[in-house]
């Protein structure tokens, strides 16, 4: 698929402020990729940037990690060994303040060798620079947990699970994590095939001696079975919302459990909307891409989903559950008619005009309850036609989710991209936002076309926009990445002049 690149031109006279790194100094090897670190409340930790240096032997290979704190200083570095299948990674914070670099890319022609096996994490201590593979936590149907360091290889894990089913009709399936409410929390059931049943939810001590255990769809079969989504957890309580379905029939209810004790303390029927709709509540996804569509408050959790009617998507749907009352409140906003009036051309099921529909690209939860829905129209790649964008669509609700107002950003057509949106952040502890895409556009002097970025604030529920000139000169190639609040990353690299530099600049709202 074509990439189109970016050159910022003349940024030094836009943005006020301005600190710069250069990536090819800061290690020996190849830089293959940097991204943003954020904590646990979803403020900017950092960057980590990731080097290859090579193959060490047939069977690994080294990297290097530089950490950088958020106005760009190095804070610090390492390099680790890891097997021939891992081509790069991504790194986050876990709850413990640990950065986790987590296998992104992958040589997968390394996948066919007899001995290949599922590539670890790597766990970095930025305290005291200190980097080891992740530790893993396998929680066996004898009631015994096992610490796996070496990952079996698939081809061994292939005959094993072959030879379990053979035996007992079923595989075993079980899933554990250290939960930062201490301790540990595991997932577990039977698999059939076609369908599941005896699954529990178990909490673990830091000993790892079992507290509780709360089961569900004991019987369950093709056709009653029941099933649980985990929707957020905190130091008390872990909600859910657990669906039961028999034949074509389903019910919800929010599932709450108490955290200490495994006890339910509220099992209340919701309804509202469409089945599809509360089940998929938890889900939006575009282009393959999962949306953050959820937020936890002190007194509640709102999420986004897609309303379904008669199984056809009709628009979005909110969800809000109070954490003190464990009530729920569904509210919709479809296509038509709530946005009939603010979008051209706008048809039932989020289509636009000439075949393109409306992908949504983002969702933002703001602290007083209202929530910012970003689309863009779309059209996708047909057997004869490239994939086309154009304009964007910024949809405003107010708490009760209706719509307050819709800003439509026109943009010319974008040919061979998915999209023409970067990314976004919340301003102001989540107040307000901003949001930043590009657009191809003709310059009104020159006449000739070039890339502009586009930066988009919401204040106080109101727009302010400022654009910036971006283009392609000289084999440089520039990425935005996401800054420190009120700052903009850009990644400025030629490869052929190792010229690898990024920059912090001061954004003008």
């Amino acid at each position: 698929m074509k990439k189109i690149c970016f050159l910022v031109l003349g940024l030094t006279q836009t943005f006020a402020f301005s600190q710069t790194q250069d990536l090819a100094a800061l290690a020996s090897g190849q830089n293959i990729g940097m991204n943003a670190l954020f904590d646990s409340k979803d403020n900017l930790y950092g960057y980590v940037s990731m080097y290859s240096l090579g193959k060490t032997d047939k069977k690994t290979q080294k990297f290097e990690y530089v950490l950088l704190d958020k106005n760009l200083n190095p804070v610090a570095n390492k390099e680790f060994e890891a097997n021939l299948l891992v081509a790069n990674y991504l790194g986050y914070v876990d709850f413990k303040g640990q950065i986790i670099l987590q296998p992104s890319e992958f040589n997968y022609m390394q996948a066919f060798s007899k001995d290949a096996a599922r590539p670890v994490s790597m766990v970095i201590d930025p305290k005291t620079n200190t980097v080891k593979p992740k530790v893993y936590y396998d929680y066996l149907e004898n009631g015994t947990f096992v610490e796996i360091t070496q990952p079996k290889s698939f081809r061994d894990e292939r005959k094993e699970n072959r030879a379990e089913k053979k035996d007992k009709g079923y595989n075993y399936v079980s899933s554990v994590g250290e939960i930062k409410e201490g301790g540990f929390i595991a997932l577990e059931y039977n698999d059939y095939g076609r369908y599941v049943n005896k699954n529990s939810l178990i909490k673990f001590d830091e000993n790892k001696k079992e507290i509780w255990r709360y089961s569900y769809n004991t019987d369950g079969n093709k056709k009653v079975f029941s099933d649980l989504t985990i929707l957020d957890k905190d130091d008390n309580k872990i909600y859910g919302i657990l669906r039961k379905v028999n034949d074509d029939d389903k019910t919800f209810s929010l599932l709450v459990i108490d955290m200490k004790t495994g006890k339910e303390l509220s099992n209340k029927p919701i309804s509202g909307l469409s089945p599809e709709t509360i089940y998929n509540i938890d889900n939006l996804y575009a282009s393959g891409r999962r949306i953050d569509n959820d937020k936890t408050f002190d007194d509640k959790i709102v999420l986004l989903g897609r309303n379904y009617i008669s199984k056809n998507d009709r628009g979005f749907a909110r969800m809000m559950l109070d954490k003190n009352s464990y009530t729920v409140d569904f509210k919709e906003l479809n296509y038509k008619p709530a946005l009939s009036n603010h979008i051209p051309r706008l048809s039932a099921d989020g289509g636009v005009e000439n075949g393109y529909f409306l992908q949504t690209k983002d969702a933002y939860f703001l602290s007083d309850g209202s929530v910012g829905i970003l689309a863009e129209k779309f059209k996708p790649e047909g057997q004869y036609n490239a994939p086309k964008t154009t304009d964007l669509v910024y949809i405003n609700t107010d708490k009760d989710f209706n719509v307050k107002d819709v800003q439509i950003f026109e943009k010319e057509k974008s040919r061979w991209v998915n999209s023409d949106y970067l990314f976004s952040q919340y301003l102001n502890n989540g107040k307000d936002v901003v949001f930043f895409f590009r657009d191809y556009q003709k310059d009104q002097v020159t006449k000739e076309k070039k890339w502009n970025l586009f930066i988009n604030t919401v204040v106080d529920g109101k727009f302010k926009q400022e654009v910036i000139p971006i283009s392609q000169k000289d084999n440089f190639i520039v990425t935005p990445y996401v800054g420190k609040e009120g700052y903009i990353l850009l990644r400025e690299f030629n490869e052929k002049e190792k010229f690898n530099k990024i920059r912090l600049e001061r954004l003008n709202y």
